[in-house]
């Protein structure tokens, strides 16, 4: 008997691939950490077309990235706000090692057009790997693993 599971990728990178590999999931994400919760904002931002911006925030919300709040302005229509899960909080380090990344090779000339930095003390920040204790780990040290579990599969599919 063939199920859901059965058809989902044993590789956890591709299974996020899946609600987060188009182009504009990523950049509707940062639009939201940086306060932008209403479609119009959200659009006028980006420059995206309409049918993009709904199919993407309908993904999202179905992923149980982002979830909707309705709001009504006076003499308008009641309307959708969208706003971060904790599965969505918990993809600003992976926002921010795109920026990081894209900071050290793929420079502007006129420099990064944004800073990550801690709320309390405003001093800059960087994405790393901690080990179990906490302590960050060189990214030389860290190597991808397939689990115990898929010994046999490659680890491409095991990821």
């Amino acid at each position: 008997m063939s199920g859901r599971m059965d058809d989902e990728p044993a590789c956890s990178m591709e299974r996020s691939l899946q609600v987060l590999g188009e182009r504009w999931t990523l950049l509707v994400l940062r639009e939201v950490l940086k306060g932008r919760h209403r479609f119009a904002e959200i659009q006028s931002s980006l420059g995206i077309a309409s049918n993009l911006l709904s199919d993407r925030l309908k993904v999202l919300v179905d992923a149980g990235v982002l979830r909707t709040l309705a709001y009504q302005e006076a003499g308008s229509r009641p309307r959708q706000s969208y706003h971060l899960t904790q599965a969505g909080l918990e993809l600003q380090p992976v926002l921010g090692a795109l920026q990081q990344w894209g900071d050290r090779h793929r420079p502007r000339p006129a420099g990064p057009s944004a800073s990550q930095r801690t709320r309390s003390t405003g001093r800059a920040v960087h994405v790393g790997f901690l080990d179990d204790e906490g302590r960050e780990v060189p990214m030389e040290d860290v190597s991808l693993m397939a689990a115990p579990d898929s010994r046999n599969s490659p680890l491409g599919q095991s990821g």
